[in-house]
């Protein structure tokens, strides 16, 4: 099955939906991990609305830039990892409530 038997109506929907599903969970959760959890989810529909937009025009262009947003998306799991990490050693929590680091 490719792309051209199924309409780009579905993946557009598709992707709305990964992306509602992903602001929910960040605006909703208190974990950390799962926050950046959802923002990979977000990031993914983004990715699946423009490889489908470019397989729709013909265009690999973005396909290509496809890969730079997978990219973005390794340094964020990589750099949000090493926080929450850090956080956890020094405040022993995950949870995005407890942690207050303006507070004396």
């Amino acid at each position: 099955m490719n792309l051209t038997s199924i309409s780009l109506e579905f993946y557009l929907a598709l992707s709305a939906i990964i992306f509602v599903i992903g602001a929910a969970g960040v605006i909703t959760r208190r974990n950390a991990i799962i926050i950046f959890m959802c923002i990979e989810m977000m990031l993914n529909a983004v990715n699946l609305t423009l490889v489908a937009f470019s397989a729709y025009l013909g265009d690999s262009a973005g396909q290509m830039f496809v890969f730079f947003v997978m990219a973005v998306a390794a340094a964020e799991a990589a750099v949000g990892l090493a926080i929450v990490l850090a956080l956890f050693r020094s405040r022993q929590t995950v949870y995005v409530d407890e942690v207050n680091l303006m507070k004396w």
